[in-house]
Parts: structure tokens; C-alpha cells; sequence
């Protein structure tokens, strides 16, 4: 069943997105779907200097939306990892900026072919972080992610089966982080598919399970959703966080843009309006963005339907959710 066939565009966590705790922390709150057994390397005892220093210049690079700075941070990265294979999460970061530069090509003057070896690097990465530490959802989910990206670049049906899988897989381990990555990577499917349909619902059900309580679908009110902000257990991956400062403000931007592709621009106004109520709201560089959003709503039915100007498929894939 190919449920989640996508366009290069893939992902930034995610990157965005919904994705507070992204790829720093060690472990997972929940416990991994994969056999240890797929383990093949043992974890790194302790992160070398090498490491923590590209971490630096990493984050400072993706926060501040310094993308025409990738390459060097990249070989930075990867040579830190060369020195220390095992360490997971120098092996995920080099995946995320293979992500964050296919992901946001309209940034590139020109864009070439060879942009689609970032997505067979982000798998290879992302592969690798998951084989050390198979208890990390959020691994499983980026690297279900980019053997997605990679199989249909490469019209690879067995590849594209097996992320399939690994997307189902992670889900399972931690919903509150992979609803939103697998939904999101959906937005770009034709309006009238299955495939669309269940990115939307994944949605719906991402809300409902951050809160505790299902969400109206005419007139979602999500304002006492403050009240249950954490930083802590599953639930952490709902809300704003160091790693996505604009975590939940992104989310609302992505949804709306759904729902306004599916024709019901209403609720997509109620829905981008609950963006506001993140109490970093103020200090949101996509704020005028999100307004326009709101103004444009019903004219943008159109050309969202083609995927023209959706978030997944602009400038901000990434940042809208991680710049600070």
C-alpha cells in the first residue's frame, strides 16, 4: 500500500514542526518497535570534543536560518562523526541538514538535479543514528522519512514498502512526535486521495492527543491547551521547546494550510488563529505570514491545491518552526 507517497519535499522537522526534543537527546520516552537485535554498532560512551563543538555551530547555523552556511557546518559534522561513528546524534544532525537543504530549495538561486542526493545522504545518516540507538522514535521516524524520499526519487518500490513500515512503526512508538511527521509529508498529495485524507486526520488526532480530549472539527478552541505545556514525557513533543522555538505556532501554520487545500477555508482561518496563543507568539518572525494566511485564506484554495505556496513547499519548511 503506498500510503505515503511524497513529493522531495519531504520533512524538516520537523522538523519541524510539532517536533520539540528533536535529535539532541540520547534517549526516547517511549520504547522502540525495533529489535535490538538490529543494532549494529554500540553507542558512544561519551561525545567527543569534535562533536560538541559542531553541535555549536550547528545549531547556531539552523536557528538562525543560515542556510547558505549548511556546507561548511555539514563538513564540520561529518567530520566529527568520521572520527566517532558511533555517536547517534552527530549522525542525525548531518541527516537534518541534508533535510533542511532539500527541504527548503527555494531558497537556492538555482536549483540542480544532484539536490536529490541530500535525501539518500539524509537516509544513510538517519540509518545510521537508528542502527546505534533503535530505541529513539524520533530516529525511526526520520529515517522512515527519507527511505521514503529516497525510494520515490528513485521509483524504488521495495524501498518505498519498508518506509511505509518504519512510518507505521513509529507512530506506534511515539505519537505525539510522528503524527505530525507523517501528516505533514502528506500535505503535498492530491486534495481527493486517501493519502491526503489520513495526513489531515493525523492532524485532528495530533491535537486531540496533546490535550487529553477530542477537538471540535467546526470550531476547535484550543486556548486552555496552554495549561498542559511541558517539557517533559511524550506529551514534551506538543508544545515549543529550545530545539523548536516555534514548534506550535508551525503547526497551526502547516494545518491550516490543509484544511484550505481541502476547500474548507473557515475552519482554516479558526485553526491559524490558534497559532496566537502560544505565549512565544510575539517573537514568531512568521507572524505576517500567518495573518496573510488568514486574510487570503479562501483565495488560496486554488493554488494550494497544486501545492503552490504551501509551508512544506516554501522558504519556511524548516524554519518556520526552528528559527528563532
Amino acid at each position: 500500500m503506498k500510503f505515503f507517497y511524497f513529493s522531495i519535499s519531504i520533512i524538516c522537522f520537523g522538523a519541524i514542526l510539532w517536533l520539540s526534543g528533536c535529535a539532541t537527546e540520547r534517549n526516547s520516552m517511549r520504547p522502540s518497535t525495533l529489535s535490538q537485535s538490529t543494532q549494529e554498532k554500540i553507542p558512544a560512551a561519551s561525545r567527543s570534543n569534535a562533536a560538541l563543538a559542531a553541535d555549536q555551530n550547528f545549531w547556531d547555523v539552523f536557528h538562525n536560518a543560515k542556510y547558505d552556511e549548511i556546507q561548511p557546518v555539514l563538513e564540520q559534522m561529518t567530520g566529527a562523526y568520521l572520527r566517532d561513528p558511533t555517536d547517534p546524534v552527530t549522525a542525525s544532525h548531518i541527516g537534518w541538514l541534508h533535510i533542511w537543504r532539500i527541504s527548503e530549495r527555494e531558497r537556492m538561486a538555482m536549483v540542480t538535479p544532484s539536490i536529490t542526493d541530500d535525501a539518500v545522504l539524509a537516509r544513510k545518516y538517519f540509518q545510521e543514528a537508528s542502527s546505534i540507538n533503535p530505541s529513539d522514535a524520533r530516529f525511526l521516524g526520520f529515517l522512515a522519512a527519507s527511505t521514503l524520499s529516497e525510494g520515490t526519487i528513485h521509483h524504488n518500490e521495495p524501498e518505498i514498502s519498508e518506509g511505509n513500515v518504519l512510518m507505521r512503526k513509529a507512530i506506534v512508538a511515539w505519537p505525539e512526535f510522528n503524527l505530525f511527521t507523517a501528516g505533514y509529508m502528506l500535505s503535498t498529495k492530491p486534495v481527493d486521495t486517501a493519502e491526503f485524507k489520513q495526513g489531515l486526520e493525523w492532524q485532528w488526532e495530533n491535537l486531540s492527543l496533546c490535550v487529553g480530549e477530542k477537538i471540535s472539527r467546526t470550531d476547535p478552541d484550543y486556548s486552555s491547551s496552554v495549561t498542559k505545556i511541558t517539557t517533559v514525557g511524550p506529551k514534551r513533543a506538543c508544545w515549543n521547546s529550545t530545539v523548536a522555538p516555534h514548534n506550535f505556532e508551525g503547526f497551526f501554520l502547516n494545518m491550516g494550510d490543509m484544511l484550505v487545500k481541502s476547500g474548507d477555508w473557515k475552519v482554516a482561518q479558526k485553526i491559524y488563529t490558534l497559532a496566537k496563543s502560544s505565549p512565544d507568539y510575539s517573537s514568531w518572525k512568521f507572524a505576517p505570514l500567518l495573518e496573510e494566511r488568514i486574510s487570503n485564506a479562501q483565495s488560496n484554495i486554488t493554488p494550494f491545491a497544486s501545492n503552490k505556496g504551501l509551508m512544506i513547499n516554501s522558504k519556511v519548511s524548516c524554519m518556520a518552526c526552528h528559527q528563532s
